[in-house]
């Protein structure tokens, strides 16, 4: 080879291994940023960028991306800072694994620093809706590209922050990755994420611990993925342990649920489920997903709530608009008191057990201050529009001796922010009370209220127990309906037209209390001391109009072995007031009675109860005169010779059970009846 040739083969030799000794020594990685980030912002919709790029080649190899910045959407506050930033972000990738077998293998994610600030603006529009991009289908005849395999992620020193004004919410969580312990190393985890928030939601202050199973294993079908989560939103506790065997699905579910707080009704922003005010209650269960009807379950549901216990099963079709929410609930032991909420007053009782202080405070001062017997709170139409709802309950056995009421069963469905009660039934004795209610939201925020309510075979011995002093038998029928418009139950009654019819024939009643309601005092005192105990009733009638508010007594009628008592007046529902008035006639000769009227006045909640002054005083002034004359002749104004019966019970209750099956109770008086009883007869003077 010659010297020139030499030359030119060194020449060409040596430019290209200078130029690989070139590049190696000015190469930079950063040269490759530009592509990625077009491709990462390309893949979330959101503009990506990265300061440096660091690349680590070899079979495994190393890629570490600096200061990475996932930015807000065009148009978003400048001053809000980016939806993510990540101080350095390192992958391993193997390479072999691609080159052998075509699959995409990153044996390990590690984030250090990474910093999210989730932000929602008051016109609803936010910064971390992404728009990912999907990937195109398989040609066909082409079998599709293996997911990825990743192995471990770990997170270092993680912060998220979470400001959303239309759900009450700011709050800051801290993640990191360590190694797994407890529940969570016992479900086969080498890894644990650890997170702990606190802030607010919802208004009320929020603390919350979560440890679970490393993220990157929820794609891993073999392993149950376990969970172990406690929250506390003000009152609310909520305590959320077990595994899910598919997360990605949420299939193949063991997870244990327990929430407890001071009001169900804060439930609300947790579950989306409006939930009418309770008093404090705890309730397990089983939390489960059924893929096959999409429905989520919460089985196995036992707890209290005040002084009730529950149990049952709720199941929620999640939805778009409003969840779809099933339930069927059941108590063996129910205190009314604890259904308040559900008609707008306050829950429970001063007495209720783990009641708060302030509850405690609410109700003692609602039931000492308050003069209103039926509720005011008006019903909030927005949270009926929540959720479709379809409730069964069964409470078997209501509480408290002086509640003449044995049992209640509901049925109930909120559809549209329509409530539809077919029925509510309360049993009393052997007998019941049947009614179907609809209530249907209004455009000017009102709702109409149907109820049509059927008195069966009432069991009169089991309402005169319920007074711890008087005793009856018997059955009340009857039937009330009313049509109103308003915002809760005392606008309902305020509004409403309808009537009333109740009748009773056959049965008796404690002596003692058709006495004491004609003032008999000598009757009164012989029926205490058991002679006689009971007196027989002929028929009882009550019927009652219904005018926007105002309820008339069509006829009020009481006809006994021992007398006849009439009412007549009154019930101002609007104002809850009631001017009436009971008037009793003896039907046989008595000593010691007094037969004045006696008045009920004022507000319903307390109303008083009084005597007409009138005849009293004349009758009392004349048995003083006669009482200086001779004291046995006292005894002469208190004497009754008695009254004939004027009335047909049979023509009457047959007038009521009429009314009741044709739904018009209180549409016209009876015509049967005087409207007063007839005047007395007069005690025959002495020649």
């Amino acid at each position: 080879m010659t010297r020139r040739g030499g030359k030119k083969l060194a020449i060409f030799l040596g430019v290209p291994i200078l130029a690989i000794v070139l590049l190696v020594i000015f190469w930079r990685w950063d040269w490759f940023i530009p592509i990625v980030e077009s491709q990462a912002s390309s893949a979330i919709g959101r503009k990506v960028t990265i300061a440096h790029l660091h690349v680590r080649l070899g079979r495994t190899t190393r890629i570490i991306v600096d200061d990475v910045t996932v930015a807000n959407p065009d148009g978003f506050p400048a001053d809000v800072p980016p939806l993510a930033k990540v101080a350095h972000l390192g992958v391993l990738v193997d390479v072999m694994a691609y080159i052998h077998h075509r699959i995409i293998s990153i044996p390990k994610i590690d984030l250090d620093h990474p910093v999210m600030e989730v932000r929602a603006l008051e016109d609803g529009t936010n910064n971390y809706t992404l728009k990912l991009k999907t990937s195109a289908p398989p040609k066909p005849g082409t079998q599709p590209s293996p997911p990825p395999k990743i192995g471990r992620l770990t997170i270092e020193e993680g912060q998220l922050h979470a400001l959303v004004p239309k759900m009450k919410t700011d709050l800051t969580a801290q993640i990191a990755t360590h190694d797994a312990e407890g529940v969570i190393a016992q479900n086969g985890q080498t890894d644990e994420v650890v997170i702990d928030a606190k802030g607010t939601y919802a208004k009320h202050p929020i603390t919350a611990k979560a440890l679970v199973g490393a993220l990157l294993t929820v794609t891993d079908k073999t392993k149950p993925f376990p969970i172990d989560v406690k929250l506390a939103n003000g009152a609310t506790h909520v305590s959320l342990t077990g595994t899910v065997q598919d997360p990605m699905a949420f299939e193949g579910t063991d997870l244990d649920l327990m929430l407890s707080g001071a009001d169900m009704s804060d439930l609300y922003p947790l579950t989306g489920i409006p939930i009418p005010a309770t008093p404090a209650y705890k309730i397990t269960g089983k939390l489960n997903y059924v893929r096959a009807s999409g429905r989520i379950h919460f089985d196995d549901l036992r707890g209290v709530v005040g002084n009730s216990d529950i149990e049952g099963t709720i199941t929620e079709q999640p939805r778009d608009k409003r969840p779809d929410v099933t339930m069927d609930l059941q108590s063996n032991r129910i205190d009314l008191a604890d259904l308040g909420g559900f008609i707008g007053t306050n829950p429970g009782r001063a007495t209720t057990k783990n009641a708060t202080a302030a509850q405690r405070k609410t109700v003692a001062k609602a039931d000492a201050s308050s003069n209103n017997l039926l509720p005011t709170k008006p019903f909030n139409l927005p949270k009926l529009n929540a959720a479709d709802i379809h409730l069964k309950y069964n409470g078997k056995h209501i509480e408290g001796r002086s509640v003449p009421l044995d049992s209640l069963i509901v049925t109930l469905d909120v559809v549209n922010g329509g409530i539809n009660l077919h029925p509510i039934i309360f049993t009393i004795g052997k007998g019941r009370v049947n009614g179907d209610i609809s209530l249907v939201p209004q455009p000017d925020k009102q709702i109409a209220a149907k109820a049509d309510i059927h008195f069966e075979q009432v069991d009169v011995s089991r309402l005169m127990a319920a007074t711890h002093a008087f005793k009856g038998a018997g059955s009340i029928g009857g039937r009330a309906v009313i049509d109103s418009t308003g915002n809760s139950v005392a606008t309902w009654m305020g509004n409403g037209n309808g009537g009333l019819t109740l009748y009773m024939s056959g049965g008796n009643l404690s002596a003692l209390l058709v006495n004491l309601v004609g003032l008999e005092f000598g009757k009164a005192i012989l029926s205490a001391l058991g002679v006689p105990t009971r007196t027989d009733v002929q028929c009882f009638i009550g019927d009652f109009a219904l005018n926007h508010g105002i309820v008339d007594t069509r006829t009020m009628l009481l006809d006994t072995g021992e007398a006849i008592i009439a009412g007549h007046g009154t019930v101002n529902l609007k104002s809850q007031t009631i001017d009436y008035g009971v008037r009793t006639q003896s039907k046989n000769f008595s000593v010691g009675n007094l037969p004045t009227p006696f008045t009920i006045t004022g507000a319903l909640k307390h109303p008083s109860i009084g005597v007409n002054p009138v005849p009293l005083v004349t009758r009392g002034g004349l048995a003083v005169a006669l009482g200086i004359v001779a004291a046995p002749l006292a005894l002469l104004p208190t004497i009754e010779l008695g009254v004939n019966d004027p009335n047909k019970c049979g023509a009457l209750v047959a007038q009521s059970r009429a009314k009741v099956q044709n739904g018009t109770p209180g549409a016209a008086p009876v015509k049967a009846v005087p409207r007063t009883v007839p005047a007395r007869k007069a005690v025959p003077a002495k020649k």
